[in-house]
């Protein structure tokens, strides 16, 4: 377990050091968090909504923190190139997140003109776009589970089970850790909005927070 732990610790200073630059990205980060654990209480009474809530507002916000705003030149604090970090990132890379984010947004469209789904689905839930929506978030819930489960299985083989293991256990805790460390950066940031100089806003922040 010690073991465990100790390779759960690095991953997230990893992530941290690595990806999370921006201190608009972090209040992103921040907003996605506390909006995932919502989706997690959501997730008791409807999974499918859970889902919408998640896909919607958590991962988009995540998403665009790190596609926009992130830093995607040669990084200064820990002297390494962007590709050198999308290299070793454990979990979805950039390459790897589009086609996660494409399936995402192209699942509704597939759904709507095949609404069976290719014989995987029974027939619509309910009448209108209540049933059509309870049904897209039925599938985006087997999305964002199957890309975890995919990205899991996968490190086997090409790490090993352990580093599999500890990915699944970071991603599932990420919000609770997440919002740990950003719930600085939404003050932070309009603090610099409203200090802001000639230059403009600066969001790059000095990492914290290494132990």
């Amino acid at each position: 377990m010690h073991g465990f732990m100790e390779v759960l610790r690095i991953q997230r200073w990893d992530d941290h050091r690595y990806y999370h630059h921006s201190l608009v990205n972090q209040s992103l980060h921040f907003l996605s968090a506390t909006t995932f654990l919502s989706a997690y209480l959501v997730l008791y009474w409807s999974p499918a909504w859970a889902a919408i809530i998640a896909w919607v507002i958590a991962m988009t916000s995540r998403q665009c923190g790190h596609f926009f705003f992130e830093p995607k030149g040669f990084d200064e604090v820990n002297q390494a190139t962007h590709e050198y970090k999308e290299e070793i990132k454990v979990g979805y890379n950039l390459r790897r997140k589009v086609v996660l984010m494409a399936i995402w947004a192209l699942s509704p469209v597939v759904l709507y003109l095949e609404p069976s789904l290719f014989g995987l689905l029974k027939p619509r839930s309910g009448p209108g776009l209540a049933g059509f929506m309870r049904e897209v978030g039925q599938l985006w819930l087997a999305i964002g589970f199957g890309g975890l489960i995919f990205r899991t299985v996968q490190l086997f083989f090409l790490r090993d089970v352990q580093t599999g293991l500890v990915w699944f256990t970071k991603i599932l805790t990420d919000p609770l850790h997440d919002i740990k460390l950003y719930h600085r950066a939404p003050l932070e940031l309009l603090r610099r909005w409203l200090d802001r100089d000639d230059d403009g806003l600066d969001d790059d922040v000095a990492l914290e927070g290494r132990g």
